[in-house]
């Protein structure tokens, strides 16, 4: 098995006498070798609703809880009331399951948020959760994994990151391995300037994970930009995939591409120099969203504000949006041709109220592979997060079929 890069144990600091019980138990518990923070250094605030703030700082080796410092702004923040957090405390698996169903809250950064969950769950065993990256020609990749068996290969959206297939991860993880990666230019990956960020350069930054994890072959599941890139695996390395289970796939638009010449001349590297007001950005973004203050649409917009907020993450989301826009439907080197050769047994799973991939494109997908199974799921864009309890039983029973 493939390692994370390396980490050492944690000194662990007694809590304040001043917090609460549950707190100081879960810091007392703190895994530094589940946790993985990029900058070698976090500061997380865990909020009681009833009974005030904490701060979990890690620094190298060592981790410890203070009163919270409201001038300091914590990079993710983690709230709920008093029982639930006695909960999480007195449970290994309270953490994840109190999160999934809204009882606590994970903002601002989930790489560290549900990073500290999983390291302070007390869970020891193969297959736990974890967070971590491992090193690839092009630097780093992000990631994060739990469970044991044949493995299964996660891979988010336009925007999004590995976050976004949580919820997939506690799906699947009791029969398999599940890894969920940030693809370059997105989340806690490596960000490089002028990379193509289309699906070959992305296919291949998938290629290479697989290979530091030392894994030859595994299931791909892709959500939109994702699934996209799921088909380039299968196109570039058919031998390195067992099934493709697509949701809400990006597809080459088939309709007359309007805007096609004027796209061609915009630069995404303008993304670098682009002045780009914290306040104005998210407030835009919010009031854009339905619901984008609360549960998992609340963190989801976190996950995608904290990259595009950065100069080399807004270049990377600005190449790879122009890359989905301008893919080539027709011609020898076109989409639709190629997806007609696509060697390992497909999975589509559409939303009937997906407004950006349109269940339409299920036709075409019936014309040009007429093998791959398909599913019609009552929700928009993301399945995984609208209708977990569906997407996931349908995943499972195509990757066990015979």
């Amino acid at each position: 098995m493939g390692r994370f890069r390396e980490v050492t144990e944690a000194t662990i600091e007694q809590a304040p006498s001043t917090a609460p019980e549950a707190l100081t138990t879960l810091v007392d518990r703190f895994d530094r070798t589940a946790f993985d923070a990029p900058d070698g250094r976090a500061r997380i605030r865990l909020g009681v609703s009833d009974d005030g703030e904490w701060d979990v700082l890690v620094h190298g080796k060592r981790a410890w809880l203070e009163q919270s410092a409201p001038q300091l702004a914590p990079d993710a923040l983690l709230t709920a009331d008093g029982r639930a957090w006695s909960a999480v405390a007195s449970d290994v698996r309270g953490g994840m399951r109190a999160f999934r169903a809204g009882r606590l809250s994970v903002r601002r950064n989930l790489h560290l948020g549900i990073g500290f969950l999983a390291a302070t769950s007390g869970a020891t065993g193969a297959g736990r959760l974890e967070f971590g990256r491992v090193r690839t020609g092009i630097g780093y990749l992000s990631l994060l994994q739990a469970g044991t068996g044949h493995a299964v290969i996660a891979l988010h959206g336009l925007g999004g990151t590995k976050a976004s297939f949580l919820p997939t991860v506690a799906a699947l993880a009791a029969d398999y391995r599940v890894v969920a990666i940030d693809l370059p230019g997105f989340g806690d990956s490596v960000k490089p300037l002028g990379a193509a960020y289309d699906a070959p350069f992305l296919a291949r930054s998938v290629i290479a994970a697989m290979d530091v994890l030392e894994l030859d072959r595994a299931y791909l599941v892709g959500n939109s930009m994702g699934g996209r890139v799921a088909l380039e695996v299968g196109f570039q390395s058919p031998d390195r995939v067992d099934r493709l289970a697509l949701l809400c796939p990006s597809l080459a638009w088939l309709r007359e591409r309007r805007w096609a010449s004027f796209v061609r001349l915009l630069r995404p590297e303008l993304g670098l120099v682009q002045v780009t007001p914290r306040g104005l950005i998210e407030g835009l973004v919010r009031r854009a969203i339905p619901g984008a203050g609360d549960g998992w649409t609340g963190a989801g917009v976190d996950e995608f504000l904290r990259a595009y907020l950065t100069p080399r993450g807004r270049a990377a989301f600005y190449a790879a949006a122009r890359q989905i826009y301008l893919e080539e439907p027709e011609g020898p080197d076109g989409f639709w041709p190629r997806l007609a050769t696509l060697a390992p047994e497909s999975l589509f799973v559409w939303g009937k109220q997906d407004t950006v991939v349109p269940i339409a494109f299920a036709r075409h997908v019936e014309r040009a592979l007429p093998a791959a199974r398909h599913v019609e799921l009552d929700c928009g864009h993301v399945p995984q997060l609208e209708r977990p309890a569906q997407t996931h039983a349908a995943i499972r029973r195509f990757f066990e079929a015979d």
